[in-house]
């Protein structure tokens, strides 16, 4: 995409005859970009605000700078920043998200899976889902908020239920009693998880990855990290440090076994968790997204190929296959009493637990997997979005011009933005081309620009350096229609509207990768 094509210099449009204001300093137009041809320049006039122009979509860099924007802006503004992830399994990497992805304990679906979500109301910047808090904050270890989300009372009362059922077999004598020992049990278990994604966070903030939350829910718990890591090395370290931990956990479990009378509460109680750190060890090592084992396996396809695409569509591929898997093989196995469990009913209630487990397990597992693939392609179109490229260019016109004038000089420029400044040329707002499209064109004559303008702030005065990433998280940080971009000298370029970056990336993403 050419950086330079159709985003040209900011210049005014008033000639002599309508201006005589010869000190009033305007951005000049800056000779070393090139200008459009008049047959390229697309002007701001009534027809295109009115939505009768007969415009086709943009379909060029300098399209999408001076083409007709049918869809006017929204004259609501964005919602507040917000991330999305990349999909994972235990830990999430966010592009935020935007910028999204290490599998840790058990499997899991990060809501987000964004990943990257578009605004349904065009003119707003692109954005991610708003954060949800995640359920019941528990503390903030690291400095990284950790939540209890609904679902995982829900699997507590049944880790109560099935481990007092076991409990009544092993120790009869403790009678209603169990089901103490049993919740004990599920809390013990699922700070095993929490210490398991205290791991990954650990390693993120050593790494400089900024982490957005943990969360404890259904089948485990996640690590939400903000950006990717930025070499194979230190994908493989985040993402293998969790499953080393629960490991460790089950080595000291086993230990304090030791000291312990077998068959008594606490000989049972360190059994169990021993034996289910161990399973949450193994399982998040398989070699598959979105599970740790695939972050690894990722990562030494990704040292391999030098491309961290292919290893993450090796990776995603392991993935479906190991969920594919699960659907089949995990019922077989508990059936056939290769897992310890008897084969005497194989069409009871046993076995329609065991094959709903599977179905779970195997559907977020190839959830997972392909949230992994979709945000991997986000992340490699996000380069495509440049400020410098989507920007319109733009006429410099004061608070008092009638907006029939401020067009007028407009489709004189072939310009498709108006920049209100103060006598002095200093930006102040941005005309609102939702605001335009509402003035009937018998009214504009006696209307100020001033009154159709939006105020400019810190957040809306954008780089035109600024692109991908950076981009995206400089709209989302102060939701607007239309953004001021300058250079980095402060000279203004044009300006940037919203809605021209949600097609950009939409176009973007349909391509394939």
């Amino acid at each position: 995409m050419d950086e330079s094509g159709g985003s040209g210099q900011p210049r005014s449009g008033t000639d002599e005859s309508t201006d005589h204001r010869p000190d009033r300093k305007t951005p000049a137009t800056d000779p070393t970009r090139p200008d459009p041809t008049p047959s390229d320049e697309r002007p701001m006039d009534h027809r295109r605000f009115d939505g009768t122009g007969d415009d086709a979509a943009p379909e060029t860099s300098e399209d999408r700078a001076h083409a007709p924007d049918d869809s006017a802006a929204s004259e609501t503004p964005g919602e507040g920043p917000t991330d999305g992830t990349r999909a994972g399994s235990g830990t999430e990497q966010h592009p935020e998200p935007p910028p999204g992805t290490e599998a840790h304990p058990a499997p899991h679906i990060p809501t987000d899976d964004r990943a990257f979500a578009h605004s349904d109301t065009k003119g707003r910047p692109p954005k991610r889902p708003k954060d949800p808090r995640g359920g019941l904050l528990m503390g903030r270890p690291f400095g990284v908020p950790v939540y209890v989300a609904p679902s995982w009372f829900l699997v507590a009362a049944l880790i109560t239920w099935v481990f007092g059922g076991q409990l009544d077999r092993v120790l009869p004598e403790l009678g209603a009693a169990r089901y103490l020992v049993s919740l004990f049990f599920a809390v013990a278990f699922y700070a095993s998880v929490l210490v398991h994604e205290l791991a990954h966070t650990v390693a993120a903030l050593r790494f400089k990855l900024p982490v957005r939350r943990i969360q404890l829910q259904f089948f485990g718990g996640v690590s939400e990290i903000e950006k990717e890591t930025e070499t194979p090395g230190r994908e493989f370290v985040l993402a293998f440090v969790g499953p080393l931990l629960s490991l460790v956990l089950a080595g000291v479990f086993y230990g304090a076994m030791q000291t312990v009378e077998p068959g008594t509460v606490p000989g049972v109680l360190l059994a169990g968790l021993m034996v289910s750190n161990l399973i949450v060890a193994a399982f998040n090592l398989l070699p598959g997204l979105p599970l740790d084992g695939g972050r690894m396996l990722r990562a030494v396809v990704w040292k391999i190929t030098g491309k961290p695409m292919v290893g993450t569509i090796a990776a995603a591929w392991v993935g479906r296959a190991l969920a594919v898997s699960v659907l089949v093989g995990l019922p077989l196995l508990t059936q056939s009493g290769a897992l310890g469990s008897d084969a005497v009913d194989n069409v009871g209630m046993d076995t329609v637990m065991d094959a709903l487990l599977a179905a779970i397990l195997a559907a977020i597992i190839w959830t997972g997997a392909g949230n992994s693939l979709r945000m991997a392609r986000l992340r490699e179109h996000l380069p495509e979005l440049r400020a410098r490229t989507l920007t319109r260019r733009a006429v410099p016109v004061e608070t008092d011009t009638p907006l029939s004038e401020a067009l007028r000089r407009a489709n004189s420029a072939g310009a498709r933005a108006l920049v209100v400044v103060d006598a002095d040329g200093n930006p102040v707002s941005l005309v609102r081309e939702a605001a335009i499209v509402g003035v009937p064109e018998h009214r504009r004559p006696w209307v100020a620009v001033s009154g159709l303008a939006q105020d400019l702030t810190d957040g809306m005065r954008v780089s035109a350096e600024l692109a991908g990433e950076e981009l995206l998280d400089a709209l989302r940080a102060t939701p607007a229609t239309e953004y001021l971009v300058v250079e980095e000298t402060g000279e203004i370029y044009g300006v940037l509207s919203a809605a021209d970056v949600e097609r950009a990336f939409v176009k973007a993403m349909a391509r394939p990768s």
